[in-house]
């Protein structure tokens, strides 16, 4: 287990962010990439996962690919990395760093409207 400053873990987080092409940046409109320190029971359960599961990330939102021509004017999309999570199934500094890369392109994934299923094919 590795343990950062809540400022080192959001630089991480930018880091990775920062890392995508110009195109795929583009398209994160109107969601907060935000980090937390752990899941709330209520957002854990929402993920159908047992109780004690893991969780690195989330996204709470409309994916670009369910939404119409009706959507506008609403609350933003949040992507939440947690922390906790991510410190306790690594090691060291670059292992952390390469779960929350990891982390933070899945839940943008899920953003753009790709499935689990899409997302574990892609190594994501």
């Amino acid at each position: 287990m590795i343990l950062l400053s809540r400022e080192a873990f959001e630089a991480l987080v930018d880091e990775a962010i920062d890392s995508l092409p110009d195109e795929v940046r583009r398209w994160l409109d109107n969601v907060a990439i935000v980090v937390a320190d752990r899941p709330s029971p209520e957002q854990q359960a929402r993920t159908g996962l047992r109780p004690g599961s893991l969780l690195f990330g989330l996204y709470e939102g409309v994916p670009k690919t369910k939404r119409g021509v009706t959507y506008g004017q609403v609350v933003p999309d949040k992507i939440l990395i947690f922390q906790q999570p991510i410190e306790m199934v690594c090691r060291t500094p670059a292992q952390v760093r390469s779960q929350v890369r990891r982390t933070v392109l899945h839940e943008i994934g899920h953003h753009l409207g790709m499935g689990e299923d899409e997302l574990e094919d892609s190594g994501y």
